[in-house]
């Protein structure tokens, strides 16, 4: 494919890389700020597994500012991720088939809905099986920090939804030659013992029961990435 784009030289792509990278940051600031808006009624939405808003301390005179910023930083960026993916996806665009580009608008939406669909299980299933084992462990009385509690469930939805774009990443990187679904096939016992060392860094505890609930999803999204790769390569 030869086009104006694709006949840059250096210094074009790295110009078409920064105005790419300036589009996706003032999307990002542009969500940011209009999640300002409703930061506090995040908060108090966040805070639902653990009883409430009522049920957390602050002990730092910044604690609140932080924690209200960390909570508008993510909301916004779940709000600009497919738009932030389009720039990306939009970038080496140029340099596939029309086919391929067929494919990669398509994966635009479907990225959305994989993120969002991870964040949701990490808030309504993870965290509120997490959470009472936490503040129950030991069975001392615990009221657990504003900025400790939101950093936690915050960490939990932004990288179990990045998680749950293994099957979008799958057919990308097959649709490019470097993974092919027989591959990931025979490797799929390697891949358990990948997903249980993951399993044990996301997870909030090594308990055999919360990293049960995150590594049965991700097993599943292994599979459903082989299928994925499959249908890239389904026309070649």
């Amino acid at each position: 494919m030869s086009n104006a784009k694709s006949d840059m030289n250096i210094w074009g792509h790295l110009g078409e890389l920064r105005k790419r990278v300036f589009r996706a940051v003032i999307g990002f600031l542009i969500t940011t700020m209009v999640c300002f808006a409703f930061a506090d009624k995040i908060i108090d939405y966040i805070s639902i597994p653990i009883g409430g808003i009522q049920q957390l301390q602050s002990i730092e005179v910044t604690e609140n500012m932080s924690v209200f910023m960390r909570v508008s930083l993510l909301s916004g960026f779940i709000l600009a991720f497919p738009f932030i993916l389009f720039q990306v996806l939009a970038f080496v665009m140029p340099g596939l088939t029309k086919k391929e580009q067929r494919w990669v608008k398509l994966s635009i939406p479907i990225a959305g809905v994989l993120y969002l669909a991870g964040a949701a299980f990490a808030f309504y299933v993870m965290v509120p099986a997490a959470v009472p084992f936490l503040v129950s462990f030991l069975g001392i009385p615990t009221t657990p920090r504003l900025a400790n509690y939101m950093s936690f469930v915050t960490n939990m939805i932004f990288w179990i939804g990045l998680c749950f774009e293994f099957p979008l990443l799958a057919f990308v990187l097959a649709k490019i030659n470097i993974i092919t679904a027989k591959g990931l096939a025979k490797q799929w016992r390697i891949a358990i013992v990948a997903i249980s060392v993951l399993a044990a860094v996301i997870s909030p505890t090594v308990d055999p029961i919360n990293m049960g609930i995150l590594m049965a999803p991700l097993i599943v999204l292994y599979f459903i990435s082989i299928i994925f790769a499959v249908i890239a390569k389904r026309n070649k």
